[in-house]
């Protein structure tokens, strides 16, 4: 496991982010552990999951020219990764999207930046990747490219459609790739080193065994 994938684990486990219990998902799974970047609700936290965007988009290589954060979540993790490129002397241009469209004022329902050329949208996680293709439609009306997508937690479990990963579906959809900072693999291997999270792990890899993606 690299750094930034046991130092974003770290920090969604401290803040409450990772859960482990049982949760139903969008998709009617059961889930032994759920991620909700909502609670990722400081600015210290926030600070901390942009470094780890940001190393996890250094290790991709992914060239792009600005960011675009999905309502609601997406539009904070975004800024965060924003804000670290920054601090790396980098600026990048940022855009996000209202769930509705303004009549008012400004208008529309894009604010910040005009969508320009290799966008990468960041996010937290894809069950059904319904914002993430809204958000598709949207930078595609606007003139811009879908470089890619960066989300925080790759669950690693099979798609709406065969045995293929939500993120692998989405990939194929629209080709482009789709980079997580970890996934479940890493999440399973952080619980065999630590005692407290060892109890968790054979119902992670129940799940994983009747829910993973495979190809």
């Amino acid at each position: 496991m690299q750094n930034h994938q046991r130092r974003f684990l770290d920090l969604a486990l401290a803040r409450d982010a990772l859960r482990f219990g049982e949760f139903t998902l969008k998709s009617g799974r059961v889930s032994p552990y759920f991620f909700n970047a909502g609670r990722l609700d400081s600015g210290a936290a926030l600070a901390e999951i942009g470094e780890c965007y940001a190393h996890a988009l250094d290790d991709a290589g992914l060239e792009f020219d600005m960011l675009f954060g999905p309502a609601y979540k997406g539009i904070a993790l975004a800024s965060a990764l924003a804000i670290a490129l920054a601090r790396r002397g980098r600026d990048v241009p940022l855009a996000f999207n209202r769930k509705e469209a303004k009549a008012h004022g400004e208008g529309g329902s894009l604010i910040g930046a005009p969508i320009a050329g290799r966008v990468l949208i960041v996010d937290d996680v894809i069950t059904a990747g319904t914002a993430v293709r809204d958000a598709f439609a949207q930078i595609a009306g606007a003139g811009g490219q879908v470089c890619g997508v960066l989300v925080a937690l790759d669950r690693q479990e099979r798609g709406q459609h065969g045995t293929r990963s939500a993120t692998d579906e989405l990939a194929d959809q629209f080709s482009v790739p789709v980079i997580a900072i970890a996934g479940l693999d890493e999440l399973l291997a952080l619980a065999v080193d630590r005692p407290e999270l060892a109890v968790h792990a054979p119902r992670l890899l129940q799940y994983r065994e009747r829910y993973g993606a495979s190809g």
